[in-house]
């Protein structure tokens, strides 16, 4: 195979995993059928605050543009922490960073993963994709029994149906995800106990935990005709220790998201915001947040601290591997903030209210 024939096939699974660009298949499996709404039109979700996803020409325009400026990450870039979580944390809240945007909550007795990835590419395909540049912060086998898995969005670097198998076979937990990503869950693997929700609505799961799906500045795919097909959202969780904002994928935009969130359902004691996948500018400015903007997210969200996720494990964009930290530290000392009142992990560190 010619270099240039490798870098178009890794370039059309790079898209895939972040745009839904290339597995015409999924396209063409069932989606949602639902009530026009708001923010679906009766065939696709929309978000009336948003923009709409970038169209095929501009995604190649990105890709094979003579101007592109693409930085080379490390092959490997191991975590010097690894976690072994207790099997239940009955008192306060434990949050276990695994990698990119997945996370191990443990609180009010609940063990909740949320956005789960330990395949190792981000990608439909098995040879070809972001492959992950460091081992997850958790070892599979190290996982404490799961209860329930919060999966925002169809993305394959958010939902990785061979993890959710493995989840399913393993400890059978509720799988919480907005309308649709459940058809695409359960045509992979029928067994995978998915629950879809629209935006503002509300699960009780137990202990006096809920979590309130709510609306992101993102979008949606798994191919290249099933763009919006399914919805995306962002998580509140309301537990006895306090309430969690969690925001897997979002741009900035205005802010409206972060605040509409926080008068709907703060205080937050604490957010989850993401810092990475932001390069080239001009292209995901719609889509992914840069840190500077991910510190505005945080002042309007009003949250107590934050943590940040969505960097450093899969090379999605253009940047460097530790430019999403290094441009934090600038914007949080810009904004005058302490630097442990918006932190960026490495997968295996820990974090405990």
């Amino acid at each position: 195979m010619t270099i240039t024939r490798r870098r178009f096939f890794a370039s059309m699974a790079g898209i895939a995993a972040l745009l839904g660009g290339s597995a015409f298949w999924a396209s063409l499996m069932k989606t949602y059928n639902g009530p026009v709404s708001d923010h679906f039109d009766g065939l696709r979700f929309f978000d009336p605050h948003g923009s709409p996803p970038k169209s095929l020409a501009e995604v190649l325009r990105w890709q094979f543009g003579g101007n592109r400026e693409r930085h080379a990450w490390p092959d490997w870039v191991p975590s010097p922490h690894a976690d072994t979580p207790p099997p239940r944390v009955l008192s306060g809240i434990r949050l276990s960073f695994v990698g990119h945007a997945s996370w191990l909550l443990q609180v009010a007795g609940l063990n909740i993963l949320i956005d789960p990835v330990w395949s190792e590419r981000a990608s439909p395909f098995s040879f070809a994709g972001p492959k992950r540049h460091n081992d997850p912060g958790i070892a599979f086998a190290a996982l404490p029994p799961v209860d329930a898995v919060l999966v925002s969005h169809g993305h394959y670097d958010h939902l990785d149906v061979a993890t959710l198998s493995r989840l399913q076979a393993a400890f059978a937990p509720r799988v919480i995800t907005p309308l649709g990503n459940d058809v695409t869950m359960r045509a992979a693997d029928a067994t995978i106990r998915a629950e879809a929700f629209d935006w503002h609505q509300g699960i009780d799961l137990g202990n006096g935990v809920t979590v309130t799906l709510v609306p992101t500045r993102h979008w949606s795919a798994r191919g290249l005709f099933d763009r919006n097909k399914a919805l995306w959202a962002s998580f509140v969780i309301k537990t006895p220790a306090g309430s969690l904002y969690v925001v897997c994928d979002s741009s900035y935009g205005d802010g409206g998201h972060f605040r509409r969130v926080r008068d709907a359902h703060g205080p937050f004691r604490l957010a989850i915001l993401p810092i990475g996948a932001y390069e080239p500018r001009w292209f995901m400015r719609d889509q992914h947040m840069n840190p500077e903007e991910a510190v505005k997210a945080f002042a309007d969200s009003g949250a107590d601290r934050a943590l940040a996720h969505h960097h450093g494990t899969f090379q999605l964009t253009d940047e460097a591997i530790d430019a999403p930290v290094q441009a934090l530290q600038i914007a949080r000392e810009t904004a005058g903030l302490a630097p442990e009142t918006f932190m960026a992990l490495q997968p295996g560190q820990v974090v405990e209210i």
